[in-house]
């Protein structure tokens, strides 16, 4: 039979088309995402229209001059206003859905999120803490809160792993288990806590249901650091997740330090957890759904994973919290109720799944 030989222009289409595939994700992850931020600040109890926004926007930036033809009051709303609580509240989800996919590649489990063995209950109570004592409004007393919930959610995180620990090993399962009693114990202390605080009962119960309940850009200037770093190393340990995923042993024989890298993806992804609960509040499911839905577009390399499933969350929790402010209107709900509400039947669909396919 005579072969046919295929034209340039085929061989060319077919060796664009895999660059397509790997880009169409970055395209449409990020192009989301700046959506839902020109619609996140073009929201709330005085409207501005989304092309304004951008208007606005660009306006702000250096060698570019436009006729002003809206009211002087919109920059002061968006400036002062809306593009903090937007950006944090973008920041949030894509600290908690980054360190969640960390979390499902540690401990290969599509169920497993930043909670899982206690980080929130730790970051929380540290949080508390310092809430119960006097909450700081300075851009320094800003800077160390996500130190105070960071050091929260070390200790609770070396208590698990203590508890778990068996010779040289940390098995995956008692992990887990030892996290969900250490969890209980740490946020039945953050309850006491908000029991004895009066003063600060209703500011401590509105933050732990999640949502931006500081103003300006302080929040954001402290946090930013913490969050860029972290996740910044996340990314790098997309390789040793992939090699994770064969098991301990045959990740050993390949020579990876098992032991060392697990220390250094829970501790790197308790310090970007704890971070965007001392800023929002305990918002749960974003760090267990986000990665997930990730997982079945894109697949599970964590090399791209880590990122992809990091910019959707913060989509995810920017669309999130639009609802919340426009679903009982004027009133604003917390965004963690409407995590809540969405990802719970999310939660139990997975477990549903996942006790199908034997995941467990």
């Amino acid at each position: 039979m005579a072969e046919i030989e295929s034209s340039p222009e085929s061989r060319n289409s077919a060796q664009d088309k895999p660059d397509a595939r790997i880009a169409a994700p970055w395209f449409w992850t990020f192009g989301a995402l700046l959506i839902m931020l020109v619609l996140s600040a073009a929201i709330g109890p005085v409207g501005i229209p989304p092309v304004t926004v951008i208007k606005i926007l660009i306006n702000r930036l250096p060698f570019i001059s436009m006729t002003v033809d809206w009211p002087t009051t919109f920059d002061t709303i968006l400036y002062q206003i809306r593009l903090p609580q937007t950006v944090m509240i973008a920041m949030t989800g894509m600290a908690l859905a980054g360190s969640g996919a960390a979390y499902q590649g540690l401990f290969r489990n599509p169920l497993a999120d930043p909670y899982i063995i206690g980080v929130a209950s730790g970051a929380g109570l540290g949080a508390v803490l310092a809430m119960a004592a006097q909450w700081p409004t300075t851009f320094m007393g800003m800077a160390v809160i996500p130190i105070v919930a960071f050091i929260g959610a070390l200790i609770t995180v070396a208590v698990v792993y203590s508890l778990a620990r068996v010779g040289r090993t940390t098995p995956i399962t008692t992990l887990i288990l030892a996290g969900v009693a250490v969890s209980a114990f740490a946020s039945s202390l953050t309850s006491l806590l908000m029991l004895l605080s009066t003063e600060q009962l209703h500011r401590a119960v509105s933050w732990l249901l999640g949502g931006f309940a500081l103003g300006g850009w302080d929040p954001v200037l402290a946090a930013l650091p913490y969050l860029g770093v972290g996740l910044g190393i996340l990314f790098v340990l997309g390789r040793p997740l992939n090699v994770l995923q064969f098991g301990d042993e045959q990740a050993l024989q390949l020579g990876l330090h098992v032991e060392k890298y697990k220390i250094v993806v829970v501790a790197v992804s308790s310090l970007v957890a704890a971070t965007a609960v001392s800023f929002t509040g305990i918002i749960g499911f974003i760090g267990l759904i986000v990665p997930h839905l990730a997982r079945l577009l894109w697949g599970s390399d964590y090399r791209r994973l880590i990122p992809l499933a990091t910019i959707t969350g913060g989509t995810v929790l920017l669309a999130s919290d639009i609802i919340a402010r426009t679903i009982l209107a004027p009133r604003e709900l917390p965004v963690g109720i409407v995590t809540a509400v969405i990802g719970a039947p999310f939660f139990l669909w997975l477990l549903r799944r996942a006790k199908q396919e034997r995941f467990w």
